[in-house]
């Protein structure tokens, strides 16, 4: 499901691939606090726990931008199974968080007025990670009019550079 993430990626060893975990997430904003924990549990059991206050925040922007702008207006968040899930990737050199979303619109980052209590995601997530980015999510979808399968939603991920930490 991410390898356009890894394709956007400098070049890395395969066989320096040493932990992947993914998390599905209601939609309820409680679902925030839920992927600090299993950021925290993973970090842990990767021996990052030096890490997590940054990653932490990352996770909670990126959930929450895909709580808040991803999932329709109208939802009923009882009826809808884990709409968002949190990837979480280790290299030997690298961290990688990926949150899946069924909305098809890329993230932008704007600037909030100073008095604004929001709008400050992307901002946090660029200024908190080493780089950013987004991709459409590969094709799970039944085949649309035209013969071609539609595709599904987005994943918007963030790099964090290990090298200091492993």
């Amino acid at each position: 499901m991410l390898e356009p993430l890894r394709q956007g990626l400098p070049p890395i060893d395969p066989s320096a691939v040493s932990g992947s975990a993914t998390c599905a997430l209601p939609a309820q904003y409680e679902a925030v606090g839920g992927a600090r924990r299993f950021t925290r549990t993973t970090l842990n059991g990767w021996g990052l726990d030096e890490r997590f206050d940054d990653v932490a925040l990352v996770v909670s922007e990126l959930v929450t931008n895909a709580l808040r702008h991803a999932l329709p207006a109208d939802a009923v968040p009882e009826l809808q199974e884990s709409p968002v899930r949190l990837h979480l990737m280790r290299w030997s050199s690298r961290l990688v968080c990926a949150v899946r979303d069924p909305s098809q619109e890329s993230p932008i980052a704007s600037e909030a007025a100073d008095s604004a209590e929001s709008g400050r995601g992307l901002f946090l997530v660029e200024s908190f990670s080493d780089s950013w980015g987004w991709h459409p999510s590969p094709v799970l979808g039944p085949e649309g009019a035209n013969g071609a399968a539609a595709p599904r939603g987005k994943v918007v991920w963030a790099l964090f550079r290990l090298s200091d930490c492993a």
